[in-house]
């Protein structure tokens, strides 16, 4: 009797809950992982999700090894095209330039301080050029160690597009890419992380390292986060309300597949990155639970809010509930 009891309680879990497999972008890592606990108390359905870098989460789904891929990168509508994927954006965050330089608590970088680091021309801290925006810092005569990704990773991708849009040398030397042979590593002077919480980990564990992270593991590990200067050449500190004052410059459009990199816009904090969510053409059924999942996303801003990230405005909600419906992959009731 035990065993039919615990055999038909089994069936009814099994019937009315499902699963869905993802990887890919580390940059939203922190607000997927909350969503999807509060989906699953809400719903009984469970949402995996592994952050293994942009690059993995593109080829994962291209190859159909898993449910949806995500990535901080976009993909052009020819390459979703060729490789039969849908494509919409989730949430939008910011690219913070973390540090860790013993007794400098207020770190302000212009774009050519920017550029000098990541170019290896700007070696030490106390350079003049670092040294202008920082009269009340104590920079040290110490080598600037340059923290980056290992992997080939959407963040990556949108820090060096930035760069490409601020820096002409960079544009011509070496544009916007998921991976980067970084000039700081032929000096010596480079440390790779796997994954954004392994560059905050690297940045944590050296001191004079500076490097690119999402703020949202910035914020989680306790690192310190440059001011830097935007397009407008005012300063910004990296803060959501920042973040959103560039994310409104944002434009994306349905009908390009929500192709759009932001990051570098006419005002707000510079480096900020959508990240996006990959489905597969010809998993129909599939593809509407993982809406229904990204659906419950959308209607719990406060998580994004809590974690630092900046939520989809309403009308980019709109369009992307729209491009669900038109390619019938709409959330089940």
């Amino acid at each position: 009797m035990k065993k039919i009891i615990a055999g038909l309680a089994l069936a009814v879990v099994s019937s009315f809950g499902w699963s869905v497999n993802g990887t890919g972008a580390t940059f939203p890592y922190p607000v997927y992982k909350q969503w999807i606990k509060g989906f699953y108390d809400s719903t009984g359905n469970k949402v995996n999700y592994t952050g293994t870098g942009s690059g993995t989460g593109i080829k994962e789904v291209a190859l159909r090894h898993v449910d949806f891929g995500g990535s901080d990168k976009p993909l052009s509508p020819k390459t979703l095209k060729k490789a039969k994927l849908y494509q919409f954006p989730t949430v939008v965050g910011g690219i913070a330039l973390a540090y860790n330089i013993p007794g400098v608590n207020n770190l302000k970088l212009s774009e050519a301080a920017i550029e000098g680091i990541v170019l290896g021309t700007i070696q030490y801290w106390d350079n003049p050029i670092i040294a202008k925006y920082n009269p009340n810092e104590k920079l040290p005569h110490k080598k600037i160690i340059f923290v980056h990704r290992s992997d080939k990773s959407g963040t990556t991708f949108n820090f060096t597009y930035y760069l490409s849009k601020m820096s002409n040398v960079w544009r011509k030397h070496y544009g916007a890419r998921k991976l980067i042979n970084w000039p700081t590593d032929e000096q010596g002077r480079g440390i790779a992380g796997k994954g954004n919480f392994g560059v905050s980990a690297a940045i944590k564990t050296n001191n004079y390292s500076i490097g690119y992270v999402d703020y949202a593991d910035a914020l989680k590990n306790n690192l310190k986060m440059a001011t830097i200067q935007g397009r407008d050449k005012k300063f910004y500190a990296p803060t959501p309300e920042n973040f959103e004052e560039g994310a409104a410059h944002a434009g994306f459009d349905p009908k390009r597949d929500f192709f759009k990199v932001i990051a570098y816009p006419k005002k707000g904090y510079p480096i900020i990155a959508a990240t996006f969510i990959l489905l597969p053409k010809e998993k129909t059924d599939t593809n509407k639970k993982v809406t229904t999942f990204f659906n419950y996303a959308y209607d719990h801003d406060e998580v994004a809010k809590k974690l630092g990230y900046v939520p989809l405005p309403s009308n980019v909600k709109a369009m992307v509930r729209s491009y669900w419906k038109d390619h019938d992959i709409k959330p089940q009731n």
